[in-house]
């Protein structure tokens, strides 16, 4: 699903939406960035802004609900869908939610609208949402068939849970099967996951080793921190080939994420355990191949879910 941006940003705005939701997918500030271009108008970046100040106070305020507001009215179905649940926001609670321009119930009718016609033109993601909306697998299912990568991962996770009725040699074929089409569309999750099916099912080792290669090179915290893992055999698992200097490298990028998801303890305790195995040269060596790494792969990111999963 395409964001229905009116705004045309300019250069420096791009770079400071860029910088802003590379910071926000590392649960750290990002208020400062996003408003630049939330402020030109993009109803992506409206939208991120807004999620960032509902989780900063725990319910919508009035400043959250004016850009939930903006990015909704240009077609940003996430935020219409959370202006449609906002009833259930601690707001409601402590019963000091902010007034809108529409009620709940409207702007979930506008989203259903949406959403449904979005779907009709084959766009997976608006299928998604249509699942977020109602909560029916079918959705799910619909979603993807249409390829998008998160429902494929999310519904072989429904089918792991034992939603719907399948045989049991099915729902672990369909569960196989949903995870390497994850993988293929480029689903970070979907990736690690694949790999774990291949490895706890019998599969081939070496496509596993590729997923949790390709997972890495997104900049997935996880991806990273399995693929430097198993390559400095921190555990020795999926039958990697030791490489110390690489695995040193991996690892020792994740000390960026210091500001959220409790990473730095696991680096803290991992980092030390593969220098015991290495000589001062090879850790120099790492060093620069980790300046290598990061500057020709994406930002490393949580990858969180645009509206929680």
């Amino acid at each position: 699903m395409s964001n229905q941006a009116l705004a045309e940003l300019t250069p420096p705005q791009q770079s400071a939406k860029e910088r802003g939701l590379a910071l926000y997918n590392q649960y750290k500030p990002a208020t400062v960035e996003l408003r630049i271009a939330a402020d030109a108008g993009d109803a992506e970046s409206q939208y991120f802004l807004a999620e960032e100040l509902r989780q900063q106070k725990q319910y919508i305020t009035e400043e959250s609900q004016k850009w939930y507001e903006a990015a909704a009215s240009q077609g940003e179905l996430y935020a219409a869908l959370r202006l449609s649940k906002s009833n259930n926001d601690l707001c409601a609670v402590i019963n000091n939610c902010p007034e809108g321009s529409k009620t709940k119930e409207e702007w979930r009718i506008f989203l259903i609208k949406e959403a449904e016609r979005r779907s009709n033109n084959g766009d997976g993601e608006a299928m998604y949402i249509m699942y977020l909306v109602t909560g029916k697998l079918e959705w799910l299912e619909k979603s993807a068939e249409a390829d998008f990568g998160r429902s494929q991962w999310l519904l072989a996770n429904r089918y792991k849970e034992g939603e719907k009725f399948l045989l049991p040699w099915k729902r672990n074929d369909e569960i196989g099967r949903w995870l390497k089409a994850s993988a293929e569309n480029g689903f970070p999750d979907g990736m690690l996951e694949y790999s774990a099916f291949l490895y706890e099912n019998g599969g081939d080792l070496s496509v596993a080793r590729h997923w949790i290669e390709e997972a890495a090179k997104t900049g997935y915290q996880s991806g990273v921190s399995s693929y430097g893992a198993y390559l400095a055999h921190a555990p020795a698992l999926y039958d990697f080939p030791l490489d110390v200097v690489k695995g040193y490298a991996l690892t020792s990028l994740l000390l960026e994420l210091d500001g959220g998801g409790n990473v730095k303890p696991y680096v803290d305790e991992v980092l030390p355990e593969i220098a015991q195995k290495m000589t001062s040269s090879q850790i120099a060596e790492a060093k620069v191949f980790a300046s290598q790494w990061k500057a020709t792969h994406p930002p490393l990111s949580f990858y969180p879910g645009k509206f929680g999963f």
